[in-house]
């Protein structure tokens, strides 16, 4: 299972607990953990997510947290 140390590093990197990682990239905080314990490996859409997140974590959040514009 190749993606669970990876986003252990990941999140270790950020400084984060799993709870805070969880919460900050509104991932369920169940699904996180089964990723990191190897119990389950995430899917293409997820494993997609994580390397944007791995990438550019705060415009990622700065994504997740605007507002729309109204239309």
């Amino acid at each position: 299972m190749r993606q669970t140390p990876r986003l252990k590093i990941i999140r270790g990197a950020l400084g984060l607990t799993q709870k805070e990682f969880a919460a900050r990239f509104q991932i369920p905080l169940g699904t996180l953990r089964d990723w990191e314990q190897g119990a389950k490996e995430p899917d293409q859409a997820a494993r997609a997510y994580l390397r944007a997140i791995a990438g550019d974590p705060d415009a990622v959040h700065r994504a997740l947290n605007a507002v729309p514009p109204s239309g």
